[in-house]
Formats: structure tokens, C-alpha cells, sequence
């Protein structure tokens, strides 16, 4: 099986003005609120939270924690994001500053050091052009995976940070494409679709957990990344939404037929009112603080962009598709059918993060 997953997050900076002490806890522990918020498909990734830093602790007016132990923890976060044997992750940034704004140079330097980022100009002037550059960096780095994230860019726009993520994975344990059948998916208690369902029997780590209303299967990656499927009971999914964590879940190992969709989801998605809610409100009002940035112009945070696309199949390239013979059974192993709302996770052990999270509510509804 192949999967691949393709995100951009895109930040908007205007003349006016924006904070640096504007954040109350950690992007990466309010998973809750971004997953309530999805109607039907959505990706929140490690990556949005680089963007955010490379503005938010590069001013110099955050005080709450050290800028370079910051920037260089990130850094080396970073640099496992790189692509490894059997596993593609490309991870970068890039800001498009307006010609004749002139960033303060510590600021450029960081995101160039710390992030690994692109930094051009664009004559925001000439808005199509400007629009069109954006663009055309933008489908470069994600293979063309998406395009036109930018659609207009405002007279008053002073930079625009942009973050990208290509990710391309094997099964370790492949699924057979003849084993693929239509089914049926069950949306809600009322409407159902028919997409193609992948079928293998074989060793999974499967949890689960009846407190919680919630089945976990992992599928791991060749290489150091693994998919966490998580599957609640019909009816439970704002409960599992609520209530999941690392430490919620008991582990152990079942051998399980698994039966999951074969699927194919992309969405865009506004950040702006997920940040507030996580306490990230300063940031888009006159009064936010980016001096870290500019001490010439006042600049504020207009908003956050996020588009994503995820493709999952059976496998990948004809050498990843080897037949793994484990033993023969002799009795029926339980079966685990995925034929309704999940929660998607794809982890990396190395640095024990989660790349990417979603939510997929209807695998048709591309």
C-alpha cells in the first residue's frame, strides 16, 4: 500500500500588528478542540505549529520561555521530519515578504537556521502576480498536490509564511488489492455510502478499550511511522473526541482480520477561531506585539490557512507489494470492520509526535 499525505498551512501578516505573548498552552495539547470542530474531514500536523513559531518566538517581546532553546529544540524536531528508507517526508517552510518591507534580520536568520526556510519577495503591488508566485512555490514543494491555495492577497499584506508537508509511506505488511471489495460505510444512523473497503488478516497491535467506546488498530509504515486508526462505538465519536490520550489506552497485541477503506479526502480549513480558542487571541487584534519582526511597522496576524489531502490504498510500488505469509489459521480471528466515522493518527516513534491527525467522516465525499 501506498499513503500519501499532503499539507499547507499558510499565515497572513498585515500592517498593524501582532503578539508574541499570545499563546496559553501548547498547540500540540489541544488536539481536543481541533478535532470537534471537524465537520468531515480535516488534518491538523506537527507542521502547523512550526509555522507558528517561526512568527510567535522569533519577536523578541515573548518572555515566557528562552527564543533559542526554542528554536533550537524545533530544529532538531525538524530535522527527523527528513525523508528516511521506505518512508518520504518532505517538510518545509517559506515566507513571501512584500517588497520594500524589511523584516528585522534576526527574524529572517532564524527561519532560515532553525526552520529550514525559503525566504522571496513578492510585489504584493501586483496582486496576481504575487498570488501566482505564492502558488507556483507552493505546488512545487508538494508535487503538485495542491495548488491555488492562495486566492487573493489584500493591498495592506506585509508577508505570508507558508508551511508544507509531502508524506509518502509503505505498509510493512501490504494489503492484496484482489482482496478489495465495495461496501458500505455508514456516515450517520441515516445516510451510507459504497466505496472500495481493503481486506487483510494478519498481526496487529489492537486495543480495546470499553471505557473509552473505542477500537485502536496500528498499521505501521516500513520505517519509523505508524497509522493509528481509532474507531468508535456508533454514537460516541464526541465522547472518544473528549476523553482519548496517550494514557487512555491499553495496549496489547491480537491477531485481527482487518477490513478499512480505501480512500482518497482533501479540505481546506480556516485555523483563525481554533487558535483563539486554544487562547492565541492577541495575535489578531491591533493591539498584538511583533517587534521581534518589525520595530518599523506594526503588523498584526490576519489569518491561518490549512489545506490538506490524504490518500490511503493498498500499497505502493510493485516491490512493496510482497506476500507476507504469517501461518495458517485454524480458527476465525475477530475482525475489525472500519466502515464507519474514525479518527486517523500517523506517529513518528523517533521523536514519540504525531505527524499528522484527522478526522474521516465520509471516505466518498472527496
Amino acid at each position: 500500500m501506498i499513503n500519501r499525505l499532503v499539507r499547507k498551512s499558510t499565515i497572513y501578516v498585515y500592517n498593524g500588528k501582532v503578539p508574541v505573548n499570545c499563546m496559553k498552552g501548547s498547540i500540540h495539547g489541544k488536539t481536543r478542540l481541533s478535532l470537534n470542530m471537524i465537520q468531515s474531514f480535516y488534518i491538523v500536523a506537527r507542521q502547523v505549529s512550526f509555522t507558528l513559531l517561526m512568527m510567535l518566538f522569533s519577536s523578541l517581546g515573548y518572555s515566557a520561555l528562552n527564543q533559542t532553546q526554542v528554536n533550537e529544540a524545533y530544529g532538531n524536531l525538524f530535522m527527523h521530519g527528513y525523508s528516511r528508507d521506505n518512508l518520504k517526508l518532505d517538510v518545509g517552510n517559506a515566507l513571501a515578504v512584500r517588497s520594500g518591507f524589511s523584516p528585522m534580520e534576526k527574524f529572517l536568520t532564524d527561519i532560515r537556521s532553525y526552520y529550514s526556510g525559503e525566504i522571496f519577495n513578492v510585489n504584493m503591488d501586483r496582486r496576481a502576480e504575487a498570488v501566482a508566485e505564492i502558488n507556483a512555490h507552493i505546488a512545487n514543494k508538494t508535487r503538485n498536490k495542491i495548488k491555488d491555495m492562495v486566492k487573493d492577497l489584500d493591498t495592506n499584506m506585509t508577508m505570508v509564511l507558508m508551511n508544507y508537508v509531502y508524506f509518502k509511506g509503505l505498509w510493512q505488511k501490504p494489503f492484496n488489492q484482489d482482496d478489495t471489495r465495495k461496501a458500505n460505510f455508514h456516515v450517520n444512523t441515516t445516510t451510507k455510502v459504497t466505496i472500495d473497503m481493503m481486506k487483510r488478516t494478519g498481526h496487529y497491535k489492537a486495543y480495546w478499550d470499553n471505557g473509552n467506546h473505542t477500537t485502536v488498530i496500528m498499521l505501521p509504515y516500513k520505517g519509523n511511522s505508524t497509522m493509528m486508526v481509532v474507531l468508535p462505538k456508533e454514537g460516541k465519536m464526541k465522547e472518544v473526541e473528549n476523553l482519548i490520550s496517550r494514557d487512555s489506552i491499553r495496549h496489547w497485541r491480537k491477531y485481527v482480520e482487518l477490513i478499512m477503506p480505501k480512500f482518497f479526502v482533501s479540505a481546506d480549513a480556516s485555523l483563525k477561531e481554533i487558535l483563539k480558542e486554544m487562547g492565541m487571541t492577541k495575535a489578531f487584534e491591533n493591539t498584538a506585539d511583533f517587534s521581534g519582526i518589525s520595530n518599523k511597522v506594526k503588523i498584526k496576524l490576519s489569518k491561518v490557512s490549512h489545506r490538506a489531502t490524504l490518500s490511503v490504498t493498498e500499497k505502493g510500488t510493485e516491490a512493496a507489494a510482497s506476500t507476507v505469509v504469517e501461518f495458517t489459521l485454524h480458527s476465525l480471528p475477530p475482525t475489525v470492520r472500519v466502515n464507519r466515522p474514525f479518527l486517523v493518527f500517523i506517529l513518528e516513534s523517533v521523536t514519540d509526535s504525531i505527524l499528522f491527525m484527522g478526522k474521516i467522516n465520509n471516505p466518498a465525499d472527496v
